[in-house]
């Protein structure tokens, strides 16, 4: 088992109030399940392999794997999955 673990987003924002909607509702849950927001901001070129400059990158730490997939598996993570779904496309990796 992996001491740390991280969550890795990339988001191709397609519906702003909607990504913004989905961003409220999961507001909070990184200090509810115990995770840190290491990065969040726009890709501002790519550098190499497929992908959009200005998508959203998103990667949050957690102590263990098991942490961050409760902060995954967790009610209001869940319940704010339409509002992911409308905001755009979103491509989520854990990491070891």
């Amino acid at each position: 088992m992996a001491d740390h673990a991280f969550i890795l987003t990339t988001v191709e924002v397609r519906d702003a109030q909607a990504f913004a909607a989905y961003r409220a509702a999961i507001a909070g849950l990184n200090d509810r399940i115990g995770g840190t927001m290491l990065v969040r901001g726009k890709a501002l070129e790519m550098l190499e392999g497929d992908g959009e400059a200005g998508e959203v990158v998103i990667v949050i730490g957690f102590s263990d794997v098991d942490a961050a997939r409760a902060y995954i598996a967790s009610p209001e993570y869940q319940a704010a999955r339409p509002l992911r779904e409308a905001a755009g496309r979103f491509r989520i990796r854990l990491v070891g």
